[in-house]
């Protein structure tokens, strides 16, 4: 017997799918398919947050562009260069400093991208049913049982 996946929930081997109190034998699956299921209110909850996130990480750099051209303008009118400089180069390296913090909200934003936007449902088909197997927001865990589901189909397909 070859395990292909296995987690808390689901285990997918050579000889079955066992997936949410479900066990169908890979001899008796004659087609397996996914489609996207309705949004749950985590998957909607974490599209908003993913807005948030790009929002409050997109506003400091366009107030300080706004911050930078307007003290740009003063200057040009004033003539007072030094102090406008002293100020940008400050800014700069306050910037340069800020840039190692942004790893925790990047990594936020990079998982919330790996889980994706939509509720992902596996399905087969066997002895003459279609049975819903899984169904999951998790993008990245769904296409890694897929996969393996895949796999073990082809596999028994060969074997067959």
């Amino acid at each position: 017997m070859t395990l292909y996946y296995r987690d808390d929930a689901v285990q997918v081997t050579s000889e079955s799918i066992r997936s949410g109190g479900h066990v169908v034998a890979l001899s008796d699956v004659t087609y397996v398919w996914h489609a996207r299921g309705p949004k749950t209110l985590a998957v909607r909850g974490r599209v908003l947050g993913r807005g948030v996130l790009v929002l409050l990480l997109s506003l400091p750099p366009l107030v300080a562009l706004v911050c930078v051209v307007s003290l740009a303008w003063s200057a040009q009118d004033r003539g007072n260069w030094k102090v406008t400089l002293i100020v940008l180069a400050a800014f700069v390296v306050g910037a340069l400093a800020l840039i190692p913090f942004l790893e925790i909200p990047l990594g936020w934003l990079d998982r919330s991208y790996e889980r994706g936007s939509h509720v992902h449902e596996l399905w087969v088909q066997h002895h003459g049913r279609e049975d819903l197997l899984l169904r999951t927001p998790d993008a990245l865990r769904f296409g890694q049982i897929y996969r393996a589901v895949q796999r073990a189909v082809e596999q028994q397909g060969d074997h067959r």
